[in-house]
């Protein structure tokens, strides 16, 4: 009959919790009729616990609640028998955070890639805009790149229309955020071909080398 239960909890179960103020975890022995040791672990690694924090019942407060304690779970185990535990999932909601500017140049016909990086739970929804109006997305000339943490727009061979204000805004049940990217398109600079520069090369050096040849015998009279 010897069992442990969490905040009251018996079985393995999620809190749902917010940014910043602290969760309090109470792991308490059920049934016992001795002395029984109390492990605390994070994910894989075990919490360190004080002497008065081990025996029949113990508590460990997570502060300040953050992001990075988002999907982590936190395990009370029995010290002589590990296998009796008592797990619980940390479910921290946030909104997007996702704001400022970026201001990027580049020629026509290259292409160019706006990335924003946003995490939320519960996962955002993305959109785009182009000088605040909702961005029509040609087949061929966009291309949308989309993981729970990174938002992409990427416009294949710009084009001097496509200069403007582009802003991407991450949506959930909790907020929002948007960041705008200023597009600059520039003319596109001439390229002057390796090729003809290395054939006129060539040729002024033949012609150089074959005039010495052809003047050879008065170069050597003067010598």
């Amino acid at each position: 009959g010897l069992e442990l239960s969490v905040n009251n909890h018996a079985a393995d179960f999620s809190l749902s919790t917010t940014l910043g103020p602290p969760v309090s975890l109470s792991c308490l022995v059920q049934n016992s009729s001795q002395a029984e040791e109390l492990l605390w672990y994070r994910g894989d690694g075990q919490v360190d616990l004080k002497d008065g924090n081990k025996v029949n019942v113990s508590n460990i407060c997570v502060s300040p609640v953050t992001e990075s304690d988002n999907g982590v779970t936190f395990t009370c185990k029995l010290a002589r028998d590990k296998s009796v535990q008592v797990s619980v999932l940390l479910d921290v909601q946030f909104p997007p955070q996702l704001s400022g500017e970026e201001s990027l140049r580049t020629e026509e016909e290259k292409d160019v890639t706006m990335s924003c990086n946003a995490k939320s739970n519960p996962q955002a929804q993305t959109a785009w805009y182009k000088n605040n109006n909702s961005l029509t997305l040609e087949q061929n000339r966009y291309q949308l790149y989309q993981t729970s943490e990174v938002f992409q727009l990427s416009i294949i061979k710009v084009q001097k229309s496509d200069n403007g204000t582009y802003t991407c805004v991450v949506k959930s049940p909790l907020g929002e955020g948007r960041k705008d990217f200023h597009l600059i398109v520039e003319d596109k600079k001439p390229v002057f071909p390796m090729e003809a520069i290395i054939a006129a090369v060539v040729v002024v050096t033949v012609t150089v080398l074959f005039g010495i040849v052809a003047r050879r015998d008065k170069i050597f009279k003067v010598w």
